[in-house]
């Protein structure tokens, strides 16, 4: 025979449980269903965001290994905004650009140019650009990770809440069967299911998502210093 589960999620009476919760018991599934609908909100636009990131990157990374001029390249790289390799790709070559307009323009501009050391400029501005874009990346992530750890100690709180006022109204009315506790205790638990429903889908994506982000990190290092290979061999000679 199939064991009756009465407790179990299907047959759970909601609105019997938002009835008799309290006023605290309200306030915590309130919060943990705005937390959980703000994370499925946010899950889906980073998603979105990465996946494009990725695949813009690769388009770009096969366009600057076939063009043969960076001009070019630089051309489809303004095209490809959602890529952070194409904005690193874009500043190291308007700081490249510069560098070469001072050195035609000589004088004072040009012999500037030279003290500062044209190739760390260069430089500098990939990694500020790989900086920016990490950080645009990571914006809002770490939310997603303060959800998956404190969920489920709301859910929890609002369960002991619930279990103390079930207490209190068995003792009041004298009758403390098994009939009378498991009800209000199930209903009680609910919290803590409902904390543990908005703490598993944000850990598993803050996982996934800082796991992808430093594969962008990654990848970013070692485009700069192909980049920067490149441009010693043919501008800094």
């Amino acid at each position: 025979m199939t064991p009756h589960l009465p407790l179990a999620l299907g047959a759970m009476n909601y609105v019997e449980i938002i009835r008799d919760a309290s006023f605290i018991e309200l306030a915590v599934l309130l919060l943990l269903m705005g937390v959980s609908v703000a994370s499925w909100a946010l899950i889906a636009m980073k998603a979105s965001q990465l996946a494009k990131a990725r695949a813009q990157s690769l388009t770009f990374l096969d366009t600057f290994w076939k063009a043969s001029r960076l001009e070019a390249i630089y051309q489809s790289a303004q095209k490809l905004d959602g890529s952070p390799l194409s904005k690193v790709f874009c500043a190291g070559y308007e700081e490249l650009t510069k560098l070469a307009q001072a050195k035609e323009g000589g004088g004072e501009g040009g012999a500037l140019a030279e003290r500062l050391g044209g190739i760390e400029n260069v430089e500098r501005a990939l990694h500020r650009a790989a900086t920016a874009q990490i950080t645009e990346l990571e914006n809002r992530v770490s939310f997603l990770g303060t959800v998956g750890a404190a969920a489920p100690f709301v859910g929890l709180f609002g369960t002991v809440i619930g279990i103390l006022s079930a207490f209190n109204q068995i003792a009041e009315q004298g009758n403390a069967t098994l009939a009378t506790v498991a009800a209000p205790v199930g209903n009680a638990l609910f919290a803590t299911a409902a904390g543990l429903f908005a703490a598993i889908p944000a850990v598993v994506a803050y996982n996934s998502f800082v796991s992808r982000i430093k594969v962008f990190d990654t990848e970013m290092s070692n485009f700069s210093a192909d980049f920067l290979n490149i441009i010693k061999r043919h501008f800094f000679r």
